[in-house]
């Protein structure tokens, strides 16, 4: 089976399995159930994370079919600057396998008071809709990638 990447539809909520052949020829793929195009990024080569507010955790977080990487950050913090090319790179690591996606705490006060958000940078990994991991603080790349493996497995 070719490589494909999971993409929910903003419409309908349908996840679609869009192999990565197609997009990278930059074909538009469509959602299989209501036929609205999918957003897949610039040129479909990779992943970005996807940013999540407090209308859009459930959605995004909770239903999503694969694990999620959460990273809870603020504009003002440092640390979390640090982090976010690490985050960035990720996502397009873990296409396909998992979703990472982004918090932004100040923004999204009843969503990060809800996880218990009382650090930044704060990673959550989450599977089935549920935290199984929470790194906290600045950690290398390895340590991270490690950590989400361990929930796709």
């Amino acid at each position: 089976m070719a490589e494909s990447r999971l993409v929910r539809c903003p419409i309908c909520g349908a996840t679609n399995r869009v192999p990565l052949d197609k997009l990278q020829a930059r074909r538009q793929p469509v959602c299989g159930r209501c036929k609205t195009p999918l957003a897949v990024g610039d040129t479909g080569d990779g992943a970005r994370p996807v940013t999540v507010t407090d209308a859009t955790f459930a959605t995004e977080v909770e239903r999503s079919p694969v694990p999620v990487l959460l990273d809870a950050w603020a504009p003002w913090c440092g640390p979390c600057r640090m982090i976010a090319p690490v985050v960035d790179q990720l996502a397009t690591e873990l296409a396909g396998r998992a979703r990472v996606a982004k918090l932004n705490v100040d923004e999204n006060p009843v969503t990060a008071s809800r996880l218990d958000v009382r650090s930044i940078p704060m990673l959550l990994v989450f599977k089935g809709g549920r935290e199984v991991d929470r790194i906290v603080g600045v950690q290398p790349k390895s340590e991270i990638a490690r950590r989400v493996e361990r929930a796709i497995a």
